[in-house]
C-alpha cells in the first residue's frame, strides 16, 4: 500500500519551472530518500507534500487524503522536521511539546505521559526544564523530531535533519529514526546532502534535478544503473560535477528575475 502518491506535480513561479512534472509513490513503512542538487527542486516539492504551497498542476495523496481537497485531515498525517529551526528557544523543551500539542490539538488525556515517553526516547527528560536556547544543535534536532511524533504521525518529512551535525550525533539521529521506522512502522521521507546516509538508511532513492525526477529505485539498482561503487558516485554520474549555486526556492528566484527585469529598464 502507497502512503504518498504524488502525480504529475509541478509547480511554477511567473515562468520559471521549479517542479516539472514529478510523479513517483512511498510505500507505508518505507524510507524514502529524496536526493538532488542545490535548486534541484527538492524542498518546494516538500512544501507541495506537506501543503506550504499549492501545485501548479498535479495531485499530492498523503494516506489516501488529497493535500488540495482535504487540508486538515492531511496536516494530521504526518511531522515534520525543517531544514530550518522551528523550535521557540525562549521556552523550555517541554514547553515547546505542550505548545505543540495545543496546536495540532491532541488531548489532554494521557498527554503529561506521551510527552514524557517521547523525551526519554530522545534522551531529553532530563532536560525538561531547560531553556532551548540553551541546547546544541544535536539536542534542538532530536527535541524536533520528539515534538513531530507527538501526534501520531503516519508519516515524518525530514528535510536535511542532520545538516551541521557531528558524526556522532547524525548516527545517534539516524538510529532513533531507524527504531521508529521498525517499531511503529512509521514511513520516513528525508533528503540528505550525505550521500553515505542515503545510502545505509534509505529503501528506495529518488534523485531529483533541474525540477524533474531522472532516477528512482534502491542505491544497489542506481549504482548498476551508473556502473558506480557508491551512491555519491552514481549521484554525481547522473547530476553532473559542476558545483551549484546554494539552493534558493521558486518565490527566491522569481523575486530575483523581477529584479532583473526591473533593472533593464
Amino acid at each position: 500500500m502507497n502512503i504518498i502518491e504524488a502525480s504529475n506535480l509541478t509547480k511554477t513561479f511567473g515562468d520559471f519551472t521549479a517542479v516539472n512534472n514529478v510523479s513517483f509513490s512511498v510505500g507505508q513503512g518505507e524510507i524514502f530518500a529524496f536526493l538532488g542538487p542545490n535548486g534541484a527542486g527538492k524542498s518546494t516539492t516538500i512544501k507541495m507534500l506537506t501543503t506550504l504551497l499549492k501545485p501548479t498542476k498535479g495531485e499530492v495523496l498523503l494516506n489516501g487524503k488529497n493535500s488540495l481537497t482535504q487540508q486538515d485531515e492531511v496536516r494530521k498525517t504526518f511531522g515534520i522536521v525543517f531544514q530550518d529551526p522551528s523550535l521557540d528557544e525562549e521556552l523550555t523543551a517541554y514547553e515547546n511539546m505542550k505548545f505543540h500539542a495545543v496546536l495540532y490539538k491532541v488531548s489532554k488525556k494521557g498527554l503529561d505521559e506521551k510527552i514524557k515517553s517521547l523525551l526519554e526516547f530522545v534522551d531529553l527528560w532530563d532536560r525538561k526544564d531547560s531553556l532551548v536556547k540553551q541546547f546544541s544543535g544535536g539536542m534542538k534536532r532530536r527535541l524536533e523530531i520528539a515534538r513531530g511524533l507527538l501526534h501520531h504521525p503516519r508519516i515524518l518529512f525530514l528535510d536535511e535533519p542532520t545538516l551541521g551535525l557531528d558524526p556522532q550525533t547524525r548516527n545517534h539521529l539516524w538510529s532513533y529514526i531507524k527504531n521508529l521506522n521498525q517499531t511503529e512502522q512509521l514511513t520516513v521521507f528525508l533528503t540528505t546532502h550525505y550521500m553515505e546516509e542515503a545510502e545505509k538508511i534509505a529503501d528506495r532513492i529518488a534523485i531529483i534535478d533541474h525540477g524533474k525526477i531522472i532516477a528512482q529505485g534502491t542505491a544497489e539498482e542506481l549504482k548498476a544503473q551508473t556502473q558506480t561503487a557508491s551512491l555519491e558516485e552514481a549521484f554525481l554520474s547522473l547530476t553532473g560535477h559542476a558545483i551549484r549555486e546554494e539552493g534558493a526556492t521558486g518565490l527566491d528566484r522569481m523575486r530575483e528575475m523581477r529584479q532583473r527585469r526591473a533593472g533593464r529598464r
